[in-house]
């Protein structure tokens, strides 16, 4: 299961800090999403008269800016990787990753392991197993 490359230390957290911030980049995923499908940004300069640069198929259009959006794809690359990731990896490492990155409770390592019942080296090793699934899955290894 874990890729056995090696992963440069800047690299390694920024995924950490991606799996600090999961449950925020889902919302902002459904902001992004629905300023693109509703429209918050008008790109529309031709206001007041005169018939639109744009075609008569908004579907087509919304499904266009939604594709091309470039944030919005990356974002959604990120959260797809760790959701993978994640669905992939045993139930002890699901605690770990769990309690670490998604419970706002601020835990040593220490007191992370002795939830898990487990060794704190233990709970390490699963931390950096994850990241590296994670890393693999988004192409950074």
């Amino acid at each position: 299961m874990p890729v056995s490359e090696k992963l440069r230390s800047a690299t390694f957290k920024h995924i950490e800090a991606e799996l600090y911030a999961f449950n925020d980049t889902k919302k902002e995923i459904r902001k992004l999403r629905e300023e693109v499908i509703f429209g918050v940004n008008n790109d529309d300069e031709n206001v007041g008269g005169g018939r639109s640069n744009y075609p008569g198929r908004p579907t087509e259009l919304i499904a266009t800016r939604l594709a091309t959006n470039r944030k919005l794809r990356n974002l959604e690359e990120i959260v797809q990787a760790i959701e993978t990731a994640y669905s992939q990896v045993t139930e002890d490492h699901r605690k770990i990753i769990k309690l670490r990155y998604w419970s706002n409770l601020n835990l040593t390592w220490d007191s992370i392991a002795d939830r898990c019942n487990m060794h704190r080296n233990t709970a390490t090793k699963y931390r950096k197993d994850f990241v590296l699934i994670v890393a693999d899955k988004i192409g950074w290894l």
